[in-house]
């Protein structure tokens, strides 16, 4: 039986050899009686949304996101609420979805995930024109993230850590959230995370509680006293145990509101212009993905 009509969606910036990459993915299909996918390539103005977008209306059934986090972040966007599914070849520095859902970063046997694995629906949740199957953040995790591109193409993810460090001593900032129709509360914060999965990164497990088809976000708010108090922080955290200073609640909407000055933003690892506000909506079960 032939295989279902496919798109790859590439990000020829994160790809050594694109020719190699090309072929792997052809042959990989060809072997299981795939037809021959389309291909598309991101641009600089459209990482990945409006390709997957016009793969499907060309008739695709799955669209492979070959690339880091931002590529897979707008492809699953465009897809969101469809009946295609999201395979990930997964090439970024994070890969954060990908590694959430076990998915290798082999290319061959990450395009086998598609043809020999399964499909299941999970929640992603909503912040203006965007989707996230990750978390979405302001403050301390949107200053990580933002770590420079040259910086993360010679350590891949150690660069993360230096980031963490040019960031320990930034200031707390004061944010009024609201979770559903509950009343806002007003607080102190050096980040808050809105999460549809538990780990952001290996054993980094930030809401242990999260699961992708829970039909909930969680929300993590960090607001460490000193500098210093990061340490019990990860430490906590690794080890996935409570601490006083880590908050954590469940909603299916929740508004977040800097009320002392713009703060950086992050969307499933994908830096935002700096802003005041994050709104998010849980969309359930609203992607199908694709996994071992």
């Amino acid at each position: 039986m032939a295989g279902p009509p496919s798109a790859v969606v590439v990000n020829p910036s994160k790809v050594d050899d694109a020719k190699d990459l090309r072929s792997r993915v052809r042959s990989t299909l060809a072997d299981a009686g795939w037809p021959e996918p389309s291909w598309w390539e991101t641009t600089p103005d459209d990482p990945g949304a409006g390709q997957a977008a016009k793969a499907v209306r060309d008739g695709a059934e799955v669209v492979f996101a070959c690339g880091g986090d931002g590529t897979v972040q707008s492809c699953l966007s465009a897809l969101a609420g469809s009946r295609a599914a999201l395979a990930i070849v997964p090439v970024g520095t994070g890969n954060l979805l990908a590694t959430n859902l076990g998915i290798p970063t082999d290319t061959v046997r990450a395009v086998r995930v598609a043809t020999q694995g399964g499909r299941r629906r999970i929640d992603v949740g909503r912040t203006d024109d965007m989707c996230f199957a990750v978390a979405a953040g302001i403050g301390f995790d949107a200053e990580v993230l933002d770590a420079p591109e040259p910086l993360k193409r010679a350590l891949g993810w150690p660069a993360y850590v230096v980031s963490a460090v040019r960031h320990l001593h930034d200031p707390h900032f004061v944010v009024e959230i609201r979770l559903d129709d509950a009343p806002p509360s007003r607080q102190r914060a050096r980040s808050v995370m809105v999460a549809n999965v538990a780990d952001l990164r290996g054993r980094l497990t930030v809401a242990p509680d999260a699961s992708d088809d829970d039909g909930a976000l969680d929300v993590v708010v960090v607001a460490p006293r000193r500098p210093r108090d990061w340490v019990s922080v990860v430490y906590r955290t690794l080890r996935r145990r409570p601490h006083p200073q880590v908050q954590r609640y469940k909603a299916g909407e929740v508004d977040i509101r800097v009320l002392d000055r713009a703060a950086s933003r992050q969307v499933d690892g994908n830096t935002l212009e700096p802003g005041d506000r994050l709104h998010v909506v849980l969309d359930r079960r609203a992607l199908e993905v694709c996994v071992p």
